[in-house]
């Protein structure tokens, strides 16, 4: 809460903390102070998405040889700056000391800078946290939309297990690929971080499974309540908080649901995509000036 600052918030958080801890007292909380808002046109598409927890190394080795990176000094957000082929491919930042850590499997590479987050094992036991720091600039594209378009897979087989064994299968046509996408992100240690604390999101805050969900902030403000109606095989009725943001999380029916950690949280997070709406639920000022005229 002591990250909101549009006026309406302040008067409200202070509220929130003073009010008692109990379900009762949160829903009059919310029916008094907030208004419902469905922003967009439903239906709403879910999708899902998690931390890793990867093998890795602080050096490069035989087995080790696939680098993430930190945010290079001279690259401003927001700019376009060189493409993931360019980066990966041409070497630009070989030599630079920007290696954070070295994963052996560029597979894992990639789906790590989608996911934003993870957790390295180092050969000693040490367990290394890393966090998104940053990105190139460059449009993010679907490599799974493009592996429909080219007929290797159907928009219903499309998920990130699908796409990886695709690419772990097909190695020199994996690799352009991957390179379809030129989005790329770049990582920084997390620190201080507790091992049954959730990663950093967007808010500057550790996030939690089920309870955090990233949005596009052109329509839905971080820190927002969202109510959550999913969908699919495993339907969700639950209140979450807009607590980070993603690449691919675009319009305003849009929400990638948080699942948690290491393969489980995975492999639940990598089945989701789903239909449903999502309800905002802003302070009343707020809300009535969101709503459409008329």
């Amino acid at each position: 809460c002591d990250t909101m600052t549009a006026p309406e918030w302040g008067p409200l958080c202070r509220l929130a903390a003073a009010n008692a801890d109990t379900d009762a007292a949160a829903r009059a909380f919310f029916e008094l102070f907030f208004r419902p808002l469905v922003i967009g046109d439903p239906p709403a598409l879910f999708t899902g998405y998690f931390e890793p927890e990867l093998a890795g190394s602080p050096t490069r080795t035989p087995r080790f040889a696939y680098p993430i990176y930190a945010k290079p000094p001279e690259l401003t957000e927001g700019s376009p700056w060189y493409s993931r082929d360019a980066i990966e491919s041409g070497g630009l930042l070989r030599g630079r000391g920007l290696e954070i850590a070295w994963l052996d499997d560029p597979v894992d590479v990639y789906f790590l800078q989608i996911q934003g987050s993870g957790r390295i094992k180092m050969p000693n036991g040490e367990v290394v946290r890393v966090g998104y720091a940053g990105k190139n600039g460059q449009p993010y594209r679907s490599i799974g939309q493009e592996l429909v378009r080219r007929g290797s897979l159907t928009a219903d087989q499309v998920s990130a297990p699908e796409i990886a064994a695709y690419v772990r299968a097909n190695p020199g046509a994996g690799s352009r690929l991957l390179a379809h996408n030129p989005s790329f992100v770049f990582f920084r240690k997390l620190a201080n971080l507790a091992a049954d604390q959730g990663p950093i999101g967007a808010m500057g805050r550790s996030i939690t499974a089920l309870r955090s969900v990233a949005v596009d902030p052109a329509y839905t403000p971080l820190g927002a309540p969202v109510w959550i109606e999913k969908d699919g095989q495993a339907p969700i009725r639950s209140l979450m908080i807009a607590q980070d943001t993603g690449g691919a999380i675009r319009g305003p029916q849009r929400a990638d649901i948080f699942y948690g950690t290491g393969s489980g949280a995975g492999s639940a997070a990598g089945s989701v995509k789903d239909g449903g709406r999502m309800v905002v639920l802003l302070p009343i000022d707020q809300a009535y000036a969101m709503m459409p005229d008329g």
